[in-house]
């Protein structure tokens, strides 16, 4: 089973954080939410608290697969000043590991250099912050080990394509029909 580690800063979006959870949980994938704070109880951008199951420094990288970030402000922004997630973030990228970020989030990778030359996207207005990256204007975005999405409107397909990606289309598929979710357009 692959083991998926979703970042709580304060200030994250709630939306985003849950649905991505939960959809991935639904999955069968084991899901731990991190706290970077130093505490349990991370509280989101609209006021919103969720209890992390672990802190940080509790954290043994080595047994994770895939590093997710929600975004949200100031989420997002506190996400990308903590030194140690952007030394997990740059070590995953290294080992060519998959990474995936929502919303105002993918300024992270962007901060980190890891998506020059890559296609991203991200929550509009903060595509300057993608450095480097060919910036798509598309829901969710994948290229090699990065999967980058919009927003809270975009969370759901977001999910879904970490599914496909570390599990099958089929699970996906199997995932969207149980929750009645058509993709627009």
């Amino acid at each position: 089973m692959k083991n998926i580690a979703v970042h709580l800063a304060n200030g994250f979006e709630e939306t985003e954080a849950i649905t991505i959870i939960d959809l991935l949980r639904r999955a069968g994938l084991h899901v731990q939410t991190v706290s970077i704070t130093g505490e349990e109880l991370v509280t989101g951008s609209h006021e919103i608290a969720v209890k992390a199951d672990v802190l940080f420094e509790e954290v043994d990288y080595n047994t994770i697969d895939m590093i997710i970030l929600p975004g949200g402000l100031p989420g997002a922004k506190n996400l990308d000043v903590h030194n140690g997630l952007t030394r997990q973030i740059q070590a995953f990228h290294e080992q060519n590991k998959p990474l995936g970020a929502i919303c105002a989030a993918p300024l992270v990778f962007g901060h980190l250099n890891i998506l020059k030359g890559k296609k991203a996207t991200c929550y509009p207005g903060f595509e300057k912050e993608l450095a480097g990256a060919n910036v798509d204007a598309d829901a969710v975005v994948v290229d090699q080990n990065i999967i980058t999405s919009r927003g809270v409107g975009t969370a759901i397909q977001f999910a879904l394509k970490i599914v496909e990606s570390l599990i099958n289309k089929e699970k996906a598929d199997q995932i969207s029909k149980s929750i009645l979710f058509s993709s627009p357009l």
